[in-house]
């Protein structure tokens, strides 16, 4: 993220670490490093990972009954219990203390569905965009919200919106920094932009074999290459906040709002 050339070597893989989904792929060999200057984790992998993961097994274990399931389940969660809750008031307080002026949520990349199905039932109008048709069908019928089915990187804005999430998406994506700066023509005037991603500069001081780092993730942030991401993407950074999840995962949650040309 910061164009240093200093980094450290953190762990080599040549099979899934205990808790990684077995996806199936063959001659599993993935390395770890970190930036020495800005502490940014990144995966390198000696497999094509978008044909081994999103291809195959992937696919087969994220739709279908089982996402049903995992979707009730999540929903059920109490809110001192649910990571999904506390994202919700975290975010309603942002609006509240700001005076957001509309509550239009578009949310990239909504997985279960759960994050969109919250913000609905917190008062917010919602779209969710998923570029798998799959998932978009499942999000509407369990979440009850708007969905469009599309990459982001190539659609044309369909509205304008108050706030953008990406919640747990950028480390999945290869351009995370055109992802977000493709949020600027989707968002209303004063809109914000909020970003959720794996703390991996925190999550290492415990183990490089947790979820955070896990095979599906090209790579997990610091607070300092979060706030580069931001500034790449030409956005100013409102706040960044280190937390840790009720599901004990180590996060960073941002706002961003876009710098005056």
């Amino acid at each position: 993220m910061c164009g240093g050339t200093e980094h450290r070597h953190v762990v080599d893989y040549d099979r899934p670490p205990p808790g990684e989904t077995d996806f199936g792929i063959r001659d599993y060999r993935r390395t770890m490093w970190q930036c020495g200057t800005c502490g940014h984790v990144v995966n390198r992998y000696g497999f094509d990972l978008a044909k081994s993961l999103y291809e195959g097994a992937y696919a087969r274990a994220t739709y279908g009954e089982g996402m049903r399931q995992t979707f009730a389940r999540i929903m059920a969660l109490p809110a001192d219990r649910s990571d999904n809750r506390q994202r919700v008031a975290r975010i309603n307080a942002h609006a509240a203390s700001t005076a957001m002026a509309g509550r239009r949520l578009l949310d990239v990349g909504s997985g279960l569905g759960v994050f969109p199905a919250a913000m609905r039932e917190a008062g917010w109008a919602c779209t969710a965009l998923d570029p798998d048709p799959r998932a978009a069908a499942l999000i509407r019928e369990l979440a009850q919200v708007e969905t469009l089915c599309g990459d982001f990187m190539h659609l044309a804005p369909s509205a304008s919106f108050d706030l953008i999430s990406f919640n747990k998406v950028l480390e999945h994506v290869p351009d995370m920094v055109g992802m977000v700066a493709r949020a600027r023509g989707w968002l209303a005037p004063g809109g914000t932009v909020y970003v959720e991603l794996p703390d991996g500069e925190a999550a290492l001081t415990d183990s490089p074999d947790r979820e955070e780092f896990f095979v599906e993730h090209l790579c997990a942030f610091s607070v300092a290459s979060t706030a580069l991401l931001a500034r790449q993407a030409s956005f100013d950074v409102l706040s960044i906040e280190r937390i840790r999840e009720p599901s004990s995962k180590y996060t960073l949650r941002a706002f961003l709002k876009a710098a005056r040309s």
